[in-house]
């Protein structure tokens, strides 16, 4: 299944002005299919507008995550995968939107479907490679766990929260914790089928000045495989 998820977030009470901002993650996963190993290729294109003092803000496009999985083919239940991870610093704007880095590192992903039940994690962690010697480096975790019931009908309710560890950051200021509850349709546009969801998630930790909050609306346009 090819899949082309467009991701927006708006996440609320940013800094010491309790602003917003929002970010679209377009990002592609694109499954290059094997006789005993499949190539998936997942990638994240972010577009942000970020608060900047009081009443600015900055848009345009951060920094790009490329990663590539290696799963065997002809899984069950239990499909699982590894690979590398690339961050490449392609912001239009790399003081405000992007690291200035090229940064690499590992990465893993599980799939379990058991019934209407479906779960699993999503792991990776970056570290500088190159880039401006004068930016920070990088040392940057995310995970994202899932579960989700389904109905039936393609309705469904669950949870996907982002939690992310910037370990080049002070103690206290490290971890971004949201937990939360989504819905989802899988539906169709004619003969496009898509799924469409909406959530919320509340950030129970995040550094000072991080966002409090965030609300989210996902629609995927879904491309199954033709064999």
């Amino acid at each position: 299944l090819t899949t082309l998820p467009l991701q927006a977030n708006w996440n609320s009470g940013i800094g010491p002005y309790d602003r917003q901002s929002l970010n679209l993650n377009i990002q592609p996963v694109v499954p290059f299919p094997g006789k005993k190993w499949n190539v998936i290729s997942r990638t994240i294109i972010p577009v942000n507008s970020i608060p900047v003092g009081e009443t600015d803000s900055t848009f345009g496009i951060g920094d790009t995550t490329l990663t590539l999985f290696f799963s065997p083919a002809g899984s069950g239940k239990l499909t699982w995968g590894i690979g590398p991870v690339f961050g490449l610093p392609t912001a239009s704007n790399q003081e405000l939107l992007g690291t200035g880095k090229f940064t690499l590192g590992p990465s893993g992903v599980l799939f379990y479907t058991s019934g209407p039940w479906t779960m699993g994690a999503v792991v990776s962690n970056l570290w500088s490679l190159g880039g401006d010697s004068e930016r920070e480096d990088v040392n940057f975790f995310t995970a994202q766990y899932f579960v989700n019931f389904n109905f039936g009908e393609g309705w469904a309710v669950g949870t996907a929260p982002i939690l992310t560890a910037n370990w080049e950051a002070d103690s206290g200021n490290q971890w971004t914790v949201p937990f939360g509850v989504q819905v989802s349709k899988v539906t169709r546009f004619g003969n496009q089928p898509v799924n469409l969801l909406l959530g919320y998630y509340d950030n129970v930790d995040h550094p000072e000045g991080g966002a409090e909050s965030q609300v989210r609306f996902q629609i995927n346009f879904l491309f199954p495989l033709k064999r």
